[in-house]
């Protein structure tokens, strides 16, 4: 004996599920009406007109998605005129009550209100003027239901509309957060190559030896900042479930990042305080973009010889501070690009603050603030993690 699996039984959708219920609605039409005929299957004017207002219903009912409107009101004068002919109480008012609600779970409530309040007040003149066995009693329970089917298409309404609008946030931040990695990944390495570049174009001919040095450090930086890059779009291409086998950039990475910074000819002076422990995934990455940047906003605008960077490891999170002695707040660094703005939003997407201006001594400073989840996990590799691409 075979054995019918339920689990690939599916209710039709779409317009299959619309041309299910009009032939259902049809044939049940059918039945009742078959009733009015006589022995001699004579039918009259009446009978007639009925059958077609009932076909031109359920036939239109398929075309409510491409005419949404022009269907409802063709079902909805149609099914009102089938029952001021025939006799009997058919279930053809199932028809407008999909497109009623159809209509209203794409958004068109005015229509749907209109059409529903048609319905009542057709009902209602039907029931004053004493036609066949409507009653007080069935307009009150048609009212009720219609405004049930407008509710509920109209909640279905809101709820997609909540659905896609929370999509399009996810995917606007996915793209942010993309943007702010290559951003980070790219600027920092493209700084001191530009620096060096223009180094060795200075002293080519009065100093060749600095000059050479100068390329030699374009090679190596441009190495770099390739292989970082070739990482994080190996990431990004990641379609399956399987981790990234290079570790992601963090503070236990530091000292490459001044490595590259003073080869564009700035001294950088590192100092931790407080109880080093591993940081949760999401502070130790932001902790060194804010870095990278403001050593790359240091070399790129600033003019600066010498950068202090602080960091205090506290049992709620982690302070930072960079602050360099160049020429302060200059007008290209808040116009000329996305770095202080990339890191206000990793400092805000962590619940942090994060503060850029002039300091105190003259240069210009940066601080942040980034608190620790109440629960978090640290990065197992944080601190002998070696990245394998070499940067």
């Amino acid at each position: 004996m075979p054995h019918l699996d339920t689990t690939r039984l599916r209710l039709p959708t779409g317009t299959g599920a619309d041309i299910a219920l009009a032939g259902v609605v049809l044939v049940l039409v059918g039945v009742a009406e078959g009733q009015r005929l006589g022995s001699d299957w004579n039918a009259s004017t009446s009978v007639i007109g009925s059958w077609l207002l009932a076909v031109a219903v359920c036939v239109a009912l398929p075309l409510h998605r491409r005419h949404p409107v022009a269907v409802g009101w063709l079902t909805v004068i149609g099914t009102g005129a089938y029952y001021l002919l025939s006799t009997v109480d058919g279930p053809l008012v199932l028809v407008p009550i999909a497109v009623l609600y159809a209509l209203a779970a794409r958004g068109r409530t005015q229509a749907s209100v209109a059409m529903a309040a048609v319905m009542v007040i057709g009902v209602g003149a039907g029931v004053l003027a004493g036609t066949g066995d409507v009653n007080g009693t069935a307009v009150f329970m048609l009212t009720g239901w219609l405004v049930a089917v407008v509710a509920l298409g109209t909640m279905r309404h809101g709820r997609v509309a909540y659905a896609e609008e929370e999509a399009r946030l996810r995917a606007t931040q996915e793209r942010l957060r993309i943007a702010r990695e290559l951003h980070d990944v790219i600027g920092h390495n493209m700084s001191m190559i530009h620096v060096q570049a223009s180094s060795a174009l200075h002293r080519m001919q009065k100093d060749p030896a600095q000059a050479q040095e100068a390329l030699t450090a374009i090679k190596q930086g441009s190495k770099e900042g390739l292989q970082e890059l070739r990482a994080t779009l190996g990431v990004l291409r990641q379609v399956d479930e399987q981790a990234p086998t290079a570790p992601a950039p963090g503070l236990s990475r530091i000292d490459e990042l001044v490595s590259s910074t003073a080869r564009g000819g700035l001294d950088v002076r590192i100092e931790e305080s407080g109880t080093t422990s591993p940081l949760p995934a999401a502070v130790d990455l932001a902790a060194y973009r804010i870095i990278q940047e403001s050593l790359t906003n240091a070399v790129k605008h600033s003019g600066a010889r010498h950068v202090a960077v602080m960091i205090h490891h506290g049992e709620r999170g982690l302070r930072l501070s960079v602050e360099d002695d160049g020429r302060g707040a200059t007008r290209s660094r808040h116009e000329g690009g996305s770095g202080i703005t990339g890191m206000t939003e990793r400092a805000r997407a962590l619940g942090g603050t994060l503060s850029a201006g002039p300091g105190s001594a003259g240069g210009f400073l940066v601080r942040g603030q980034l608190p620790f989840p109440d629960h978090h996990e640290p990065i197992g590799g944080a601190v002998d993690d070696q990245d394998p691409a070499g940067g």
